[in-house]
């Protein structure tokens, strides 16, 4: 599957060989804030947690994993001084995917480089993965979690069409999280 560059971005499906990536990303304090209270991830916790979490879902004919979002070169990304930077990622898997996956509800996630905050690169990315998973038959919703303390990602929830649907609490194998939940039906 292929996601059409936007005016900004390029983006393309990480593998698992983008640890480095995965690592540079969650080494800000701030990025973490939301998601660990903004403990940095340690390279080994990328390579024993989250790549193998990532092979369980890698599905690159059915565009599930995470979607590198790279500046392209151009005016917009000059004068933020981001061309050609890696600024980040776009999940895309099942919803509720390691507790009880609904192939039909996508859920999109979003990590970024606190340089990028504010600027639009996240609504930019996930609307147009959005776009593209939306034409895939089998899919009839898109779906979104976060922290109801997390004001940015909601309103990128909100900017992509999501409605609030309801407040409980979000199992996953490595924690559970009191999350509100967004969705759009496609």
């Amino acid at each position: 599957m292929q996601i059409a560059n936007t005016s900004r971005l390029q983006l393309s499906l990480l593998t698992l060989d983008d640890g480095a990536l995965l690592f540079e990303l969650d080494q800000d304090e701030r990025v973490m804030h939301f998601l660990n209270g903004g403990i940095k991830t340690t390279q080994q916790q990328i390579d024993t947690v989250m790549l193998p979490r990532l092979a369980q879902y890698l599905n690159p004919e059915k565009g599930w994993g995470l979607w590198k979002v790279q500046a392209l070169d151009c005016a917009e990304n000059d004068k933020h001084q981001l061309s050609g930077q890696y600024l980040g990622w776009i999940l895309v898997r099942p919803m509720h995917f390691f507790t009880h996956a609904e192939p039909n509800n996508i859920e999109l996630g979003w990590r970024f480089k606190y340089a990028c905050w504010g600027k639009g690169y996240a609504t930019e990315a996930a609307s147009a993965v959005m776009q593209v998973m939306s034409t895939l038959d089998e899919v009839t919703h898109i779906s979104a979690v976060a922290v109801e303390d997390n004001i940015a990602s909601i309103a990128i929830m909100k900017k992509l069409g999501m409605q609030f649907q309801y407040k409980r609490l979000h199992r996953d194998p490595l924690g559970d999280t009191e999350a509100v939940f967004y969705q759009k039906a496609v």
